[in-house]
């Protein structure tokens, strides 16, 4: 291969001992940081060190594989963000061009108009950016070669149309629900309320909890509720969709927000909650009634509030103790009704999304109130499961939380947060709350008066 290119086939010990090189080379080949290698490419515009031809023919002549990407020319940006993105999500690595599937090095005749091209690939069409790692490499015989190094340091990526791929050997594919949840949970489990749901379409949502929203706020006279101004409003206005031009990818927050009930069903199947009364004081005793409630948030919580109301007493005041006469059917417990409220609605809007194994449940017991939340344990206990009784805390969904928050999506909860439901809680019944946090769970129980 030498200088020239041509083609090469290793032997099973040559193949070994270049896969060993290859690591070695992933490991520790790089003379300066990628941060420093960023500042002398866009700010001091400095040549960069230079990958040495024997390092990279050592990767070319091994092949594709998951950390290899071979490639002629650059001729589909589209195509190029998406192996892009493959490479980030899954351990990094790096793209050659000017090679063949052949491992035949033929060259880059502008080798420079595709370093620009890729720059702009990684600014302009992969989401979160990414910060190129180029090297230009010169053979013997004249021909030049443009390695693209790709290290994902903020998965997980996607595509500006809300594709998100990884790469599995020499070949990509789409992510599956499954293992995006993975990649948020491994990476930033608190940003799972923006990834895009693409077979969510503008017509799924239910216009009239959308336009009752916006139209509280008087900004928007347009009675014609039809799709385009919908998809405007979710993009534009509400940052809960994303696409460019007409194409319109909403997210799993506009989703749960606005989406029609039956449809957040099918997109999101782990959104709903368990409803359960048992008839004593322990989980093991006989269920009095059962139901799994679904749909979008606003839905979720008028159904999760009337379930409560159906087996319980809700008052703004402490009650008196009461006066029990001879015959008298055996009194409802009783709660702070501003408490519960609040309880509710911080199960339905901080719910770790991403904990798809894991239900969000309410179940009522004789003597109390229990809310059950997928929340992951790793990283919140036990000092963040303290500083969360004063309202210190990370906010799981802050972009959800921040609409079902507001009076005008139609919820009407109180203020205050947990701080509250467990000040009022424990002044109505005479009974501190219990807070508990383990096996990738959040657990608020209230005592009954």
């Amino acid at each position: 291969m030498g200088g020239s290119g041509g083609m090469w086939t290793p032997s099973l010990e040559n193949s070994l001992r270049l896969k060993m090189a290859r690591k070695k080379y992933r490991n520790s080949q790089r003379h300066v940081s990628s941060s420093e290698r960023s500042y002398q490419e866009y700010v001091l515009n400095q040549p960069l060190p230079q990958t040495t031809r024997t390092e990279l023919i050592r990767l070319i002549r091994a092949g594709e594989d998951s950390y290899l990407e071979l490639k002629l020319k650059l001729s589909n940006s589209g195509k190029i963000a998406q192996e892009i993105v493959a490479l980030a999500n899954t351990a990094g690595g790096t793209i050659v061009f000017g090679v063949t599937d052949q491992l035949l090095i033929q060259g880059l005749r502008y080798p420079e108009r595709v370093q620009n091209e890729l720059v702009r690939i990684c600014r302009e069409e992969v989401v979160p950016p990414i910060v190129p790692l180029l090297d230009t490499v010169a053979f013997d015989n004249g021909r030049l070669i443009v390695a693209l190094e790709i290290q994902g340091k903020s998965r997980p990526y996607r595509t500006h149309n809300g594709k998100f791929y990884i790469r599995i050997g020499p070949d990509k594919r789409e992510a599956t629900r499954d293992e995006l949840s993975t990649l948020i949970g491994e990476a930033r489990p608190l940003s799972y309320e923006n990834i895009p749901l693409s077979k969510f379409a503008a017509e799924d949502f239910d216009d009239a909890v959308l336009w009752s929203f916006v139209g509280a706020f008087g900004t928007n006279g347009n009675t014609n509720h039809g799709a385009y101004e919908t998809r405007t409003v979710l993009k534009r206005d509400l940052l809960l969709a994303i696409g460019r031009n007409e194409d319109f990818v909403p997210t799993v927050a506009g989703v749960l927000l606005f989406g029609k009930n039956e449809k957040v069903a099918q997109a999101i199947p782990n959104a709903g909650v368990s409803l359960t009364r048992f008839s004593g004081k322990f989980g093991s005793e006989e269920i009095v009634e059962a139901e799994q409630v679904e749909g979008n948030l606003l839905s979720l919580f008028d159904s999760s509030f009337a379930f409560i109301e159906k087996f319980c007493d809700l008052y703004k005041h402490r009650l008196g103790k009461p006066k029990i006469r001879t015959g008298e059917a055996p009194r409802r417990p009783a709660y702070h009704l501003y408490a519960v409220k609040e309880a509710v609605a911080n199960l339905i809007m901080h719910r770790d999304l991403a904990l798809r194994e894991i239900d969000t449940e309410i179940n009522i017991y004789e003597n109390a109130i229990e809310f059950a939340n997928p929340r992951r344990t790793q990283g919140f206990v036990p000092p963040a499961s303290r500083a969360i009784r004063y309202g210190i805390t990370q906010r799981v969904n802050p972009q959800i939380a921040s609409i079902f928050c507001r009076r005008e999506y139609g919820v009407n909860i109180p203020n205050g947060g947990l701080p509250m439901v467990l000040k009022q809680s424990e002044l109505f019944s005479g009974e501190r709350p219990e807070l508990t946090t383990g096996n990738d769970q959040f657990r608020l129980k209230l005592w009954a008066a």
